[in-house]
């Protein structure tokens, strides 16, 4: 099995609600989140997937959440915004790019990845502490 990995930083705030200490006050951290593809076979050019590709998928999920109050934005409106629910949210927003293709601009130009899948997420919320979402 073959994995490729990239990783991208981001600032947010959020609060935990119903959480007992410090860390239900409003608080920020910049987080550093790691997307893992897997797949059991390389493309013709022995690539499983276009480093660009992965890039520009992990690169979308961050735009959303960069320099936000992450509790004020679907689905953290919802869900506390934990370490584990925010690997769970860049999974499943990195599976579904990779799962629509490359974009315009990188169609035709090098032969498609190979048949994979995203294995798991790491989000740091510290140098210390980290939270992966797999299935």
């Amino acid at each position: 099995m073959y994995q490729v990995w990239v990783e991208e930083s981001f600032a947010a705030a959020h609060q935990l609600r119903g959480y007992r200490g410090k860390c239900e006050n409003l608080h920020g951290h910049n987080y550093k989140v790691r997307v893992t593809l897997e797949g059991p076979a390389l493309n013709s050019i022995g690539l499983l997937c276009d480093f660009k590709e992965l890039k520009d998928a992990l690169h979308g999920a961050v735009k959303k959440v960069d320099h936000t109050f992450l509790n004020e934005l679907s689905p953290f409106d919802v869900l506390n915004p934990s370490a584990e629910n925010i690997a769970k949210y860049f999974y499943d927003e990195v599976a579904r790019s990779i799962a629509a293709g490359p974009s315009e601009e990188l169609k035709g130009i090098n032969p498609p990845s190979a048949p994979c899948r995203v294995r798991e997420v790491t989000v740091w919320e510290a140098d210390i502490t980290t939270a992966t979402y797999s299935e």
